[in-house]
């Protein structure tokens, strides 16, 4: 089966969403693509526990509202078939779709960095808590730590409060000055100001990391470091995120140039690959705002619409200044990227220690000696992890992108490995 489409859309997150949205009056047939259950992406991800923000409800209903558009959920990429053309798999079957033209609209992952005791039951990503608890996961009355670098250590905190957790410690590892300083400038953006208050919480200590998860079957307590302190805190759980990397790895197999891991656009959101557009945290992390408004810029200008994108492109550029700020103010300090000792599993697919690592010169050679990265999630986290601890190079994608089933495989003219 070959389907033909004007536009394909990779992403219904806030940048997918609103790219489909900008480009549907011109009449063109769009498709959007996304693998989880229903649009959103992650920062509006919905679940039985979820409570969608209105924009994300009246965006889903906008796409809704256009007979142009179809949206496939729960479908993954698995594969390029020549030019311009992708293999597509959801729980029924596999097809071929060809495009005249694309938008990348991949997000962001989290950054999750090894540390003694990461490994046990009850240790997560801070993101992925949020996912966890959004699709039913119950915390009440569990004790938490929450631990790593960014805005989002304190909305996972809110999210597990407001489901009955009793959150113990926010653990920053960014130092007090750098958190003020960036408090400071967000008179900038008065929406975020208001965030930021809403999410104020006690527990926050700044200049402060995890040393090691305790426990022996399962989670049992935290040792963090506060300046000079260290103090061991019982808990039930412990989320981590030491910051988001750009998914890139799709627009890396379609040829799309990548520099300092995001996918390169220029102010059009055109990538270096003709007729393809990238928007959102694949091409840096700045959050939905931004996304929302290089998702619009994408798909007018995908459209042939360049008026009504360049009228957006003040929009970008004080969204980016907040993007900026962030990231200047949340570097990773020095301390958490040396939080791995000599038998800390590094890879924990394939049970890889930091030793078994530490004197390969680079990730190709690590891998053909230890099978590090050969696991289930492909190296998806054990590459971010030893690009920082490390400075490897992260691998270039090779199809299969996703497990599929070998009858959708054969759809395909050739598996180009």
């Amino acid at each position: 089966m070959n389907e033909s489409v004007d536009l394909l859309i990779i992403g219904a997150g806030p940048a997918g969403m609103a790219a489909a949205l900008a480009a549907a009056p011109s009449g063109a047939r769009i498709v959007l693509v996304d693998d989880n259950p229903l649009p959103g992406g992650q920062i509006w991800r919905d679940g039985p526990q979820a409570d969608v923000p209105a924009q994300a409800r009246s965006m889903r209903d906008d796409l809704q509202g256009f007979p142009n558009i179809s949206l496939y959920s729960a479908t993954k990429v698995i594969a390029r078939n020549g030019p311009r053309q992708l293999l597509l798999e959801d729980a029924e079957r596999g097809w071929l779709i060809s495009y005249r033209k694309l938008i990348l609209c991949t997000g962001a992952r989290e950054v999750l960095l090894p540390f003694p005791g990461w490994t046990l039951p009850g240790v997560t990503g801070a993101g992925g808590l949020q996912a966890l608890i959004k699709g039913g996961l119950p915390v009440r009355n569990q004790r938490l730590v929450i631990a790593g670098s960014g805005p989002l250590l304190l909305a996972s905190a809110a999210t597990a409060k407001a489901k009955g957790a009793q959150v113990l410690r926010i653990a920053e590892q960014a130092s007090l000055r750098a958190v003020g300083g960036f408090a400071a400038q967000l008179w900038r953006w008065p929406n975020k100001a208001r965030q930021a208050v809403g999410l104020l919480n006690t527990h926050y200590r700044t200049a402060s990391h995890v040393i090691a998860a305790l426990g022996t079957d399962r989670l049992e307590g935290v040792r963090i470091q506060t300046g000079k302190q260290i103090e061991e805190i019982p808990c039930e759980r412990l989320a981590c995120g030491f910051g988001l990397v750009p998914n890139v790895e799709l627009g890396q197999a379609l040829g799309c140039q990548v520099l300092d891991r995001a996918i390169t656009v220029d102010e059009w959101q055109a990538t270096r690959l003709e007729h393809h557009y990238a928007a959102g945290e694949c091409t840096g992390f700045g959050g939905s705002e931004l996304a929302l408004v290089e998702g619009r810029i994408a798909g007018y200008a995908a459209m042939g619409l360049q008026p009504q994108a360049k009228a957006l492109w003040p929009q970008r550029k004080r969204w980016q200044g907040f993007a900026d700020a962030l990231q200047r103010s949340f570097a990773l300090g020095p301390a958490v990227k040396k939080l791995a000792e000599p038998d800390t599993l590094v890879c924990r697919c394939e049970d890889v220690s930091y030793a078994a690592l530490a004197h390969h010169p680079d990730w190709k050679h690590a891998k053909l000696t230890t099978r590090c990265g050969m696991g289930a999630c492909q190296g998806r986290t054990c590459s971010t992890a030893t690009h920082t601890l490390f400075g490897w190079e992260p691998p270039a994608a090779r199809p299969p992108f996703s497990p599929a089933r070998v009858g959708t495989l054969m759809e395909l003219d050739s598996l180009d490995l």
